[in-house]
């Protein structure tokens, strides 16, 4: 069946659900603009489209010999070679591991990787938590600092790796943080890792479904060693991700999960691994969302990643200037609207007087805006943003033990995708502004968990999944 060639321009009639009405507090309807891309995006309707063809051939995969079974295993295969492609990896160098998501893949690298006595990891204060928590107990982890701006401090990441020459194995850090859009130089990060002998694992969720990136070969000094990305933040969200990795990294050692498709042989007494990447991939795996997540990436190739980079600077720009204007309103990270060509659609803000929770409750209940807010998995980031003493970390601490944690400070965030419009971004930020000055009618209530719950707006939830 043919469709509409996927442009810039076109890319908003094929997302799926874009037209979808949600009820404000007054009893209206409108349509919903979703804000909250670096969690997760809408799927593409040719992402459902081949959802929907497979599903009748769905069947196991790799050992059937069934016509549905041999059809499975095809296309899960050519979901890893996809993936492969959208990275510039070179299949004799580097080896496509599918997975839930970018959290399970690093938490896989965090047991595969080879770390002796004493091996050192460097991170960086800007990760994400899961960028951040794998290697705590498993290496000596050394954090980079980042900037008063939130940017990482080279200079800083720069004095580590002199320090700890020779002894440092992996650098860990973020493609794009999903609190500031800061894009970090990774090309010249690796570049640096590869100077001391260590190798550098990139944490590409937010960075991966806004700009182009590639492994590059191995005997290039900038290459990349690791990649971890996910599909449900590249408008696939049907539960698949990827780790892309060196192949002789993962040819040593055993699995980290062992099981059914993991081996080649089994007797009681010896086991023979299968070859890559089934034996990191044991278990039956996800063969929808695998399908799904190579569709998707064909189509942010169809629609052009400097294209889909071009327009997101726009909107993030547009944003910044409308936000500035905002009285009572503070930005966090790079507050320049001409910086946008050099980081992705992400911006983060706190209203004064006005609980980041609350900010996200007004604007969906009574403007049909949905944004994210709090600490976005990457709390330590937040509370250097935000200039947190220790001692206010240490009764934030406290407080956590005993289950209360309604008051931990926190943000609130726009994160564009290539979709979205001007026109959505001028509502944002025109609510943004009455919320602001106080013009907002409902009556909202704090819950324990910090979350609010708007007096009068009852929803039917069930209703609305009706089949």
């Amino acid at each position: 069946m043919s469709r509409e060639p996927l442009t810039i321009d076109t890319v908003r009639q094929q997302i799926v659900g874009i037209d979808q009405q949600v009820p404000l507090l007054d009893g209206r309807l409108r349509p919903y603009i979703n804000l909250d891309n670096a969690a997760s995006t809408p799927a593409l309707q040719p992402v459902y489209d081949r959802v929907n063809a497979f599903l009748p051939w769905y069947s196991s995969v790799h050992r059937g010999m069934g016509f549905k079974s041999q059809l499975s295993s095809w296309a899960y295969e050519q979901a890893h070679e996809e993936v492969l492609r959208f990275v510039g990896a070179d299949p004799a160098e580097h080896v496509v591991i599918l997975g839930r998501n970018t959290t399970e893949a690093i938490n896989k690298m965090a047991r595969r990787f080879p770390l002796q006595d004493g091996g050192i990891v460097l991170g960086s204060v800007m990760e994400h938590h899961s960028s951040d928590l794998p290697w705590r107990g498993r290496a000596v982890l050394h954090r980079v600092r980042v900037t008063p701006e939130g940017m990482l401090d080279e200079e800083h990441m720069d004095h580590l790796l002199r320090r700890f020459a020779g002894r440092v194995r992996l650098v860990v850090v973020s493609g794009a943080s999903n609190v500031t859009g800061y894009v970090n130089p990774i090309y010249r990060l690796a570049q640096k890792a590869h100077e001391v002998g260590a190798q550098i694992l990139v944490d590409a969720a937010q960075l991966a479904p806004h700009r182009q990136v590639a492994m590059g070969r191995l005997d290039d000094p900038a290459h990349i060693d690791y990649l971890a990305l996910s599909g449900h933040k590249m408008y696939a969200p049907y539960g698949t991700g990827a780790l892309i990795g060196r192949r002789d990294t993962f040819m040593r050692g055993d699995p980290d999960l062992v099981g059914g498709g993991a081996i080649a042989l089994v007797t009681l007494n010896s086991v023979a691994w299968a070859p890559l990447p089934d034996r990191e991939e044991a278990g039956s795996p996800n063969v929808v969302g695998a399908v799904a997540l190579g569709e998707a990436l064909r189509g942010l190739q169809e629609i052009g990643m400097g294209a889909i980079a071009r327009h997101e600077a726009r909107l993030t720009a547009r944003a910044l200037q409308g936000l500035r204007k905002i009285d009572g309103l503070t930005l966090y990270g790079d507050r320049d609207p001409e910086c946008c060509a050099r980081r992705v659609g992400v911006v983060s803000f706190g209203v004064t007087g006005v609980d980041d929770h609350k900010v996200a409750a007004i604007l969906n209940c009574e403007a049909g805006i949905g944004v994210r807010n709090g600490c976005f998995c990457a709390q330590p980031y937040i509370f250097t943003l935000l200039g947190l003493s220790p001692q206010e970390i240490s009764r934030l601490e406290a407080r956590a033990a005993r289950g209360e944690v309604q008051d931990i400070p926190g943000l609130v965030r726009f994160s564009f995708g290539c979709y979205n419009t001007a026109e959505e971004v001028d509502t944002a930020v025109e609510a943004v502004g009455r919320i602001a000055r106080g013009e907002y009618s409902g009556r909202y209530t704090q819950e324990p968990d910090g979350r609010y719950r708007t007096e009068g707006y009852d929803v039917d939830w069930g209703r609305y999944l009706q089949v």
